[in-house]
């Protein structure tokens, strides 16, 4: 009998599977009309999740995926991140966290769809937009413009990934689980004159030509060319409407929170503003809304932009940067979405009736007169709520808040009344204490003789760097007489450094002077301060240092990095001394990076000093390496870096990105849902470093003897990092 049943059981789920895929994968195209996409031929209200691929590890993609569709969401959005695949033109990486078909299969695995944006301009606070560096140096290119060298880039690159999805049979229209590809992103064409709207119909014809059997859509474009679709992003989409009557109404960027940056404070979204937002949009005929982010992740290596991004991406995401739920966000947002799922059927079908229920005060209301009926009671003062009488019921609306009626009977949610209590998130830290450091000073002695760049006057840093390393050594040398005064026990000189790069430390003759270190608002920095000079040559280097190249902004591949100059000594007998036009060395990246001290195998190759907290020396540039066994259990990990300076980590030489104990500065007040939001107008941790525990994902440990390597620019103490547990917890509402 038992097998019989078993075989039974199994019978039944093989139909249930074949169903499924019957119902929801079959060989079809995707369509719309002007109510929705039409998904074998039925509209569809659908909610979609952000989660990049590359911000997390192909371990945590299937859990990250199960909490998106236990949450409520239909699809997973990702970009395609082109400079990540493509690092050196015509040579592709789809390994590891990179494995984009992996990436789909999961999403298609666990049932739900996927919308490709390819892009291949990203922005998303990554490291030059997501275009490889290497494209700004193509001859006569400029970017996302009529310009023909970038076209057949951007194009070859397009197909590419077109290519590999439909070998993969991954298009909705082959059975696959996109149902969506996005070409180009927040363009804003009307800044670009004619040249930017010839681009923009060429790459929609380019797209639609690919042949790929769903629909294309474009983000933040006001007049897509049909048929691709335009979408709305932002804080806000109430007040959108596609270009073209016939042109469902899609939000492709509903911004769940907001990035974060070195110096500045974290940004949270309040729920009850986000999931207001939602339904705001849906009442007035919206059908497809995405979450950006709904996992943020992690910044890792040297991906993030900005510049001055943070590694941590967590965007205050339902989806914490460690794969934790963040409640009460994820729970109301999970209930929103099952309210409007009730809907459904009369949002894809009717229009609204707006009916006026007072001062600031509506309800839109979806009703075919033959027993089809939804409602939305909105509720649009940020100060007062209201009591409103609809259908001889009475209502009670908090402020800056909509009802949700699937019946036009009862409330079963408001977008203001959140039941989940808040997690309670804790970093515990591992016992026993892990790092017994060993440290090896970044050689400075020969700086000059090992460059291999000479030049008159100052080079723009990605010139000579192309992206390989955020450091570039600017090294000339400066004669001093014996005769000048200062020599004798007068006043210092000092140098006056501009720089067009994110920081600078200034060096003479080995010895440290200072550093100085822009913002992401001034892209600038400048170094004023006294050095040590004797009498005769004296070397001076000047370490420039990048965090993040631009992402966003009208043909910001011209725009510079580095130390642009001036460079001024000032304090001399005879004035001012120009240092600008100088004959320059350069010394691409560290001593450390070359011998690549940061790899298992690569670490071998100095001799490391055996230090202990008392006797250790903190210079700065100076690297340190120790070993550690993976901890027990499945929490996730992190580093907490709250005693280090600026620099980078690795981790089995996998780089868990740029750490930097930039004290957030802000307006840290207290924070309400109702009114318009702004990022400026939530902000926690003023005072406190931006960005203190650093993700260290499980997958890259070993169960012993693990590598940490970390390069540290400003003379931090290591013995004081910790590995810590994170742990969420949420704690029960009171009488459940």
């Amino acid at each position: 009998m038992d097998t019989i049943a078993n075989s039974v059981s199994k019978l039944l789920t093989l139909f249930l599977t074949v169903l499924f895929v019957g119902s929801e994968l079959t060989h079809c195209n995707v369509t719309y009309d002007r109510k929705s996409l039409l998904i074998n031929g039925q509209r569809r209200i659908l909610i979609s999740g952000s989660i990049h691929y590359p911000r997390s590890t192909p371990e945590m993609w299937e859990d990250l995926i199960w909490k998106a569709k236990h949450g409520g969401l239909d699809v997973i959005d990702t970009y395609v991140f082109w400079d990540v695949h493509e690092p050196s033109p015509g040579n592709y990486d789809f390994e590891g966290r990179y494995d984009l078909v992996r990436f789909i299969k999961t999403v298609q695995k666990v049932g739900l769809y996927a919308n490709l944006r390819i892009g291949p301009y990203v922005c998303a606070e990554w490291n030059f937009g997501g275009i490889p560096v290497w494209l700004k140096y193509v001859p006569g290119v400029s970017f996302r413009t009529d310009n023909e060298p970038f076209k057949a880039a951007m194009q070859g690159f397009t197909q590419k990934i077109v290519q590999m999805m439909k070998s993969e049979k991954l298009f909705q229209s082959q059975g696959g689980p996109i149902i969506l590809s996005q070409i180009e992103n927040e363009y804003g064409p009307e800044s670009r004159g004619a040249a930017g709207r010839a681009y923009v119909n060429w790459a929609a014809s380019m797209a639609v030509g690919l042949g790929t059997g769903v629909p294309w859509v474009m983000c933040k474009e006001n007049d897509a060319p049909d048929p691709v679709i335009n979408s709305c992003n932002g804080f806000y989409c109430d007040d959108f409407s596609p270009n073209k009557p016939y042109k469902p109404s899609m939000w492709t960027e509903t911004w769940s929170g907001w990035f974060t940056e070195f110096g500045g404070p974290i940004h949270q979204r309040p729920v009850e503003d986000l999931s207001f937002a939602v339904a705001r949009f849906i009442q007035k005929g919206g059908s497809y809304v995405n979450y950006y982010m709904y996992h943020g992740g992690t910044n890792f290596g040297r991906s993030a932009g900005g510049p001055f991004i943070t590694t941590s991406y967590d965007y205050d995401a339902p989806i914490d940067e460690y794969g934790l739920i963040r409640q009460p966000k994820y729970s109301h947002l999970k209930e929103l979405h099952k309210a409007i799922k009730r809907c459904e059927h009369a949002l894809v079908s009717l229009d609204p009736t707006v009916l006026s229920l007072g001062t600031l005060l509506q309800a839109h209301v979806f009703s075919s007169g033959t027993g089809t009926c939804a409602a939305f009671l909105a509720n649009y003062n940020a100060q007062s709520a209201a009591t409103v009488t609809f259908n001889n019921r009475h209502y009670d609306l908090p402020p800056w808040s909509i009802s949700i009626l699937p019946d036009c009977k009862i409330d079963v949610f408001n977008t203001a009344k959140v039941r989940v209590q808040p997690s309670q998130v804790k970093m515990l830290p591992v016992k026993p204490k892990l790092f017994s450091w060993e440290s090896y000073d970044e050689d400075l002695s020969s700086l000059a003789e090992s460059s291999r760049i000479t030049a008159p006057g100052l080079l723009e840093q990605l010139n000579v760097t192309r992206d390989t390393s955020d450091y570039l050594w600017y090294i000339t040398s400066v004669d001093i007489s014996s005769s000048e005064s200062f020599l004798r026990g007068g006043q210092k000189p000092s140098i006056n450094v501009q720089s067009a790069g994110h920081a600078v430390h200034v060096f003479v003759n080995g010895q440290f002077s200072g550093s100085a270190f822009g913002t992401r608002e001034q892209r600038s920095c400048t170094y004023n301060g006294p050095v040590d000079l004797r009498a005769g040559a004296n070397k001076i280097a000047l370490l420039s240092v990048t965090v993040g190249l631009q992402n966003v902004g009208r043909h910001y591949e011209t725009w510079e990095a580095g130390i642009t100059g001036p460079v001024l000594l000032h304090g001399l007998d005879q004035g001012q001394k120009d240092l600008t036009w100088n004959k320059w060395s350069y010394k691409v990246g560290l001593r450390g990076e070359a011998m690549n001290l940061v790899s298992p195998n690569g670490v071998s190759s100095v001799d490391w000093v055996q230090e202990s907290q008392a006797t250790q020396s903190r210079s700065q540039l100076k690297w340190y390496k120790a070993y550690f066994d993976a901890p027990g259990g499945k929490e996730p990990l992190a580093l907490d870096l709250e005693s280090m300076g600026k620099g980078q980590v690795w981790i089995n030489g996998q780089s868990i990105g740029r750490y930097w104990m930039a004290y957030a500065k802000g307006d840290c007040n207290s924070c309400t849902y109702s009114g318009t939001f702004r990022p400026v107008k939530c902000q926690l941790g003023c005072g406190q470093p931006t960005q203190r525990w650093y993700h260290v994902p499980r997958s890259w440990l070993k169960p012993t003897k693990n590598l940490i390597v970390v390069f540290e620019e400003l003379g931090g103490n290591p013995w004081k990092i910790s590995l810590v547990k994170r742990v969420a917890h949420t704690p029960a509402v009171h009488g459940q």
